[in-house]
């Protein structure tokens, strides 16, 4: 049952997932949610902020983790570490933004609070009365006398995520004005020549430089499409640290026996299993896969930069995960990251997949692969290419459909030119 605004209900779980959702149509803005952690009623630092651009907090406490696709439903998660969270912080403000319209737009919007051991709900608020807002505080957190509880709050900003992380304390990266220039100072008068030499005075000491402050939060993230498909990494202030990338994945129906839509090819069963890899050419020519198979999960401090965090076989809401060292990007001439069915299923349809990149210092990248209509086993999700000053990701959500016999790494480097000999291997 929903809970009214401003009621509240005790969280005994000691780790909680905080699902944001909403109907998808036609129209409809994307919405995204974030945590802040407060100590006093504000943040102590922007680091307290946890959203797409920061998705961990460094306590480990609370994460963000990232969007989920159901049928005619989006839900975006945050998880909660409740016995981690610092004795400092009072309150974890549960928000919510809306990018691209309001949320009189967005229809069913929710928060729930679930017990992450089991499944089980244990708060849930529905939001009744939005119209111009773009960002909401849904509900929060919060310690009495030792223990967590959760109060549906509802409160609406016209102002967006910048407006409501500001008014928490955050510094938000904001476009600067350019300095005035400043008059140019009066031609200097020469004085006469003193009489007698004159004692030069002391010089005075120069003025002690200002602290630097630090980074501002930067709100900015890029959504690739077909009309919008490539950016620069430059750009976007992710030049170094860290890239994850991200691919998640969620069935639209399960099929028994031979599917409808496509015939023989999309007959599934079990588990889907998808398997996150990439080709990489390095400057120096050398040429190489990073995926599960066969081992290969490759480095981060020593070539080829591209690490292959492991092999999910849900695609929950961590899905498969590789990460690219960009302090080492001048190592980089290419990279084409793909996915393949390993095992679950004979083709890509009826699946809907989202791939995300997060540099470490920049804006988030996302894109979804739309909808599979041929047999594809195998998918080209994005080219990174490096244009000798910046690292360019080009959008490619590319189905390929296999010959007879070809496997589908050999079938993105016949696609792509990558030229490497190819032997059967298995996990």
């Amino acid at each position: 049952m929903s809970m009214l605004k401003g009621a509240n209900a005790p969280v005994p779980a000691r780790q909680v997932r905080v699902e944001l959702g909403w109907r998808t149509d036609p129209g409809v803005p994307d919405v995204d949610a974030s945590a802040l952690l407060l100590a006093s009623g504000k943040v102590r630092s922007d680091a307290d902020f946890v959203f797409y651009n920061q998705p961990a907090h460094a306590s480990g406490a609370v994460r963000h983790e990232g969007k989920r696709t159901a049928a005619g439903g989006v839900t975006d998660e945050v998880s909660v570490d409740l016995a981690r969270v610092e004795p400092a912080i009072e309150r974890i403000v549960l928000a919510a933004s809306a990018d691209g319209g309001s949320f009189g737009q967005v229809p069913g919007l929710y928060v729930r609070v679930l017990d992450a051991a089991s499944g089980a709900e244990i708060a849930r608020y529905e939001s009744q009365d939005a119209t111009v807002e773009t960002a909401f505080v849904l509900g929060e957190l919060y310690r009495r006398q030792g223990a967590w509880k959760f109060r549906a709050v509802g409160q609406g900003y016209s102002t967006g995520l910048a407006g409501l992380a500001t008014d928490f304390g955050i510094t938000v990266d904001e476009p600067q004005q350019p300095a005035p220039v400043p008059a140019a100072p009066p031609a200097p008068v020469a004085a006469p020549a003193p009489a007698a030499p004159v004692t030069p005075a002391v010089p005075s000491l120069p003025p002690r430089p200002a602290a630097a402050p630090s980074a501002p939060v930067r709100l900015t993230k890029v959504t690739l499409t077909k009309d919008t498909p490539s950016v620069s990494l430059s750009k976007q202030g992710g030049t170094s640290g860290a890239m994850r990338v991200n691919l998640s994945w969620q069935v639209r129906k399960q099929f028994q026996g031979w599917g409808a839509k496509l015939g023989r090819a999309v007959a599934m069963h079990g588990d889907l299993d998808l398997d996150l890899c990439a080709l990489y050419e390095l400057t120096d020519g050398r040429k190489g896969v990073v995926q599960a198979l066969g081992n290969a999960f490759g480095a981060l401090q020593q070539p080829p930069y591209i690490h292959l965090d492991g092999d999910d076989r849900t695609g929950g809401t961590s899905g498969e995960n590789l990460t690219i060292n960009l302090d080492h990007k001048d190592r980089l001439r290419r990279v084409v990251i793909f996915v393949t069915i390993y095992e679950g299923a004979r083709s890509f349809a009826d699946l809907d997949a989202t791939v995300t990149l997060q540099p470490q210092n920049g804006a988030a990248i996302d894109f979804s692969l739309g909808e599979c209509t041929v047999p594809s086993t195998v998918c080209a999700l994005a080219l990174i290419t490096n244009t000798g000053s910046d690292l360019v990701v080009q959008r490619e959500a590319r189905f390929l459909v296999p010959e007879r016999g070809v496997s589908p790494q050999r079938t993105v480097d016949y696609a792509y030119g990558w030229g490497m000999n190819w032997t059967p291997g298995r996990k």
